[in-house]
């Protein structure tokens, strides 16, 4: 009986519907085999946005440290298990969704984070980053106990990055730095807007026939990602790197208003990396 129980709950974890959040999209209008068709098919753009900026930011991840890689690729993980949560609303689709989110920081935030904000008992990153992934993983295994910890997670992490983005900038004097920063911070609040907006004004949305908030949340929240982990890796090869002479460009074009920023060495020489 404990075995038929067990089996049955875990069937139940990848039924459709059994997670207990429902975003404001209608759900079955589009497609009898999806259940909120517009934040599914949203998802792609992370696996537009992701190969563009892995190709973008090969350069500087060469000659500083290939790892970097990782967070376009958990971004397209997170892209990948979004998408199976809005097609199912399943609760095993939302802890991939969150998991998959809390990992993506945690790299973000072991690869970037200056070392000159470390804790004073750690000296390297290879340290700092054993650190980050073990609070990690406790999170991680916390989340199938206690589903919220995912929230208090994220939260601490990306605060503290926003934390540290905000002293870091104080002291920046590069105008395209600068620029940067100012999109990435408009993105992530329109992003949010339109998150929290989906989420708790669903009715007034529902009354203007537009329930898209979430799927345009999507959209946005990957773009910011492209400007914001470019901007903390422009500063990273500062610190890092500065014989690179690393510097702030725009594609396709840098003369154009808008488009993906990626960071060009003027003056690559591969030397021993610092860690």
């Amino acid at each position: 009986m404990g075995g038929l129980y067990s089996s049955e709950k875990i069937a139940e974890a990848f039924s459709y519907e059994s997670s207990e959040i429902d975003w404001c999209e209608d759900n079955y209008r589009q497609c009898s085999y999806i259940v909120e068709f517009f934040n599914t098919v949203s998802n792609l753009i992370f696996f537009i946005i992701a190969p563009i900026m892995l190709y973008l930011l090969h350069p500087y991840a060469k000659e500083r440290n290939l790892a970097i890689h990782l967070l376009w690729i958990m971004m397209m993980f997170v892209g990948l298990f979004s998408l199976y949560f809005h097609m199912t609303l399943s609760f095993v689709g939302q802890m991939l969704d969150e998991l998959s989110i809390l990992w993506a920081l945690a790299v973000g935030y072991a690869i970037w984070l200056p070392r000159r904000h470390y804790p004073s008992f750690i000296k390297n990153r290879s340290t700092f980053a054993t650190l980050v992934m073990v609070v990690t993983v406790i999170s991680t295994a916390s989340s199938f106990v206690k589903p919220t910890a995912n929230a208090y997670a994220l939260n601490c992490f990306s605060i503290h990055l926003f934390y540290i983005l905000a002293v870091e900038m104080r002291c920046c004097t590069d105008q395209k730095a600068l620029r940067l920063a100012r999109l990435s911070v408009a993105l992530w609040v329109l992003a949010i807007s339109c998150w929290v907006s989906d989420r708790f004004g669903c009715s007034l949305w529902q009354r203007l026939n537009f329930s898209y908030l979430h799927a345009i949340w999507h959209i946005l929240i990957v773009i910011a990602v492209a400007y914001g982990s470019t901007l903390v890796a422009y500063l990273d090869a500062n610190y890092e790197i500065p014989h690179a002479l690393p510097e702030l460009q725009f594609w396709p074009c840098d003369r154009w208003a808008v488009g993906l920023p990626h960071i060009v060495l003027k003056s690559p020489v591969k030397t021993q990396k610092r860690c």
